[in-house]
């Protein structure tokens, strides 16, 4: 895994969670600005979760912003630089490319998550949230057009009519009311949010690492589809999943079984 990179200056920050962790954690650094995303910003984050997606020695990522703020949102000193042609370019955007990240992602969200800071959060696969945390959707205030996912995702994770009342009346989501609405997985004090999601992702880099890659993209892409089409979509993958192991590899999954059944049970 490599160091901070030099086109991201001291804003994004990419670093392993521990010496020898196949967990990486990027932390977006302005903390003095709440976070907030300038245009180059923007850029260099997309572009460590794609470095992060290719490399081998990454299995989970654990994103987290630094001070008092996961991300106060798009810097909007810049706003007409930001969103007049950027917003169609995946160069650009991180949510994008988080998306097309295969390994895992936990958010680690303490403090202020607004707007495009709460559009990165729902890029996530799981969240970790500290006690001070706030989701808060202002495009309606500003009146700036979502375009990193917020409008369709929010809804399908906490239904639409929360969801129209979280955007449309910029209603703040505390902690409480994230864990409540299932989108937090864990709320813990805000001095312990990060080490909290280093041990989910570390609890996952644990098993299987092709399957999980696997099945993330099932449940993801699932998520796209109705039921039966996602039910279809994972027969499919299994049967192509089966199909394509060795007798040596069913003989090694049987091994691993083997040696687990006596080991505790995560705590999780």
């Amino acid at each position: 895994m490599g160091a901070t990179s030099p086109d991201s200056g001291d804003l994004i920050l990419v670093e392993p969670a521990r010496p020898g962790s196949k967990v990486a954690v990027v932390t977006i650094n302005r903390p003095d600005a709440l976070n907030a995303l300038t245009r180059s910003m923007m850029i260099s984050l997309a572009s460590a979760f794609r470095r992060l997606d290719a490399d081998d020695g990454v299995a989970a990522v654990v994103l987290a912003g630094r001070g008092r703020s996961f991300c106060a949102g798009v810097d909007l000193t810049a706003a007409e630089e930001v969103f007049k042609g950027d917003v169609n370019d995946p160069a650009a955007n991180p949510v994008a490319q988080m998306e097309l990240c295969r390994k895992p992602i936990v958010g680690a969200v303490a403090g202020f998550a607004v707007t495009a800071g709460f559009e990165i959060a729902l890029a996530c696969d799981l969240l970790v949230a500290g006690r001070s945390a706030k989701f808060l959707d202002t495009h309606a205030k500003f009146g700036i057009f979502p375009s990193w996912g917020l409008s369709q995702k929010l809804s399908r994770l906490i239904g639409p009519n929360r969801a129209r009342q979280v955007s449309l009346a910029c209603m703040p989501v505390t902690a409480e009311m994230a864990e409540k609405w299932g989108l937090a997985n864990h709320i813990v004090e805000d001095s312990q949010v990060l080490s909290k999601a280093i041990e989910v992702a570390e609890a996952i880099v644990k098993n299987n690492r092709n399957l999980v890659v696997l099945y993330k993209s099932v449940i993801n892409d699932g998520l796209q589809l109705d039921m039966k089409h996602a039910r279809a979509l994972e027969k499919e993958r299994a049967v192509n999943y089966y199909n394509g192991m060795t007798k040596e590899q069913f003989a090694n999954m049987q091994k691993f079984i083997q040696g687990r059944s006596s080991k505790a049970p995560s705590k999780l």
